[in-house]
């Protein structure tokens, strides 16, 4: 396969040991991720060239951070560091029915200040295949933005696949500039999204009747009419039954068909953090790797069900674990 590129923030994660809550705790676990980072993590453990862009702090935490993705085999050598600091979240993790909680603490990070100029895309990109970014990395800052925009431009040109978790995070569009301005033009350039129905809304105004017996497919067609270098909208549907048990299915229009997969059930949960993440990597190896969409959205939504199942952002499967679950062999027997 090609080299998969990414490019967006990471930042550090800490959490309280054992489900205790941030008021309780007296230390906090340590690791790192970024929806952007976290595709191109999952696709090296799966054997795939991946590389990721981003700016880190010129300290030891943007180098803690760095070094974390450099052991999970992704190539960092385009990454830029400027003074600033590390952005950080701090995750509680529920259970049963008390919901996980995210609190962000990452304003004017350096990536929030990177330099657009700085990133040379046509050289980043000569050797890969294709190129995914998420609707976090425009929202952070006008500079993440334009990088943004400079990457879409430069596959564009290359000839790259580009995909794009859309991902509206309301919050984060503090800086002057609305989603609704930004994210259209930078999507125009995408050949596949992860898009839901709702994001459709919030983002591009894309609304479905109410009376639809198939919103998913309507609001794909209406995505693909207004973007039409779309070619491939993909997402999950969730049944949420607790913090401990989720059940999620995958959903994919293509060409003018719909596919799903069943449900998968998971339970217990260990950390839904980076499911999306999954998702979309488990999606862009698959749709390299087997012969029909069928397939590509059911090792995807495998991958994403395991996840779930793993502490931490980052999705830290093989194929061959994937597999089996895929074609629906979840007994959990021990395997040795």
């Amino acid at each position: 396969m090609q080299q998969v590129v990414t490019f967006g923030e990471i930042m550090m994660r800490l959490s309280p040991p054992q489900h205790l809550r941030l008021g309780q705790a007296t230390s906090l676990d340590v690791t790192y991720g970024g929806g952007d980072a976290n595709v191109a993590a999952a696709l090296a453990y799966m054997g795939v060239p991946a590389a990721h862009v981003s700016c880190f702090p010129e300290h030891e935490l943007g180098q803690a951070a760095a070094g974390h993705f450099r052991r999970l085999g992704v190539d960092l050598r385009h990454v830029q560091y400027q003074p600033g600091r590390l952005g950080l979240y701090f995750l509680e993790v529920g259970a049963s029915l008390r919901s996980s909680r995210i609190v962000y603490d990452r304003a004017d990070s350096a990536f929030a200040n990177l330099d657009p100029a700085a990133f040379n895309w046509d050289e980043i990109l000569k050797d890969a295949g294709w190129l995914h970014w998420t609707g976090i990395t425009p929202a952070i800052s006008a500079a993440a933005a334009q990088a943004t925009a400079d990457a879409i431009a430069a596959a564009r040109r290359l000839g790259i696949t580009v995909s794009a978790d859309v991902n509206y995070r309301r919050n984060l569009w503090q800086y002057g500039q609305k989603a609704q301005d930004v994210m259209p033009p930078l999507v125009a350039g995408c050949d596949l999204v992860v898009c839901t129905e709702g994001d459709a809304d919030d983002l591009f105004g894309i609304k479905v009747a109410e009376e639809s017996d198939h919103p998913f497919v309507d609001m794909s067609e209406q995505l693909m009419q207004r973007f039409p270098q779309i070619k491939r909208v993909i997402a999950t549907r969730r049944k949420t039954q607790s913090a401990s048990h989720e059940r999620i299915r995958g959903m994919l229009y293509q060409e003018g068909r719909y596919y799903q997969t069943p449900y998968f059930d998971i339970n217990p949960v260990v950390d839904r953090i980076g499911g999306g993440d999954s998702f979309i990597s488990g999606f862009i190896y698959g749709s390299q790797t087997y012969d029909t969409p069928e397939q590509a959205l059911a090792f995807a939504t495998a991958a994403s069900a395991l996840k779930h199942t793993i502490a931490g952002d980052i999705n830290l499967v093989t194929p061959a674990e994937v597999e089996p679950i895929m074609l629906g062999n979840t007994s959990g027997r021990l395997l040795r």
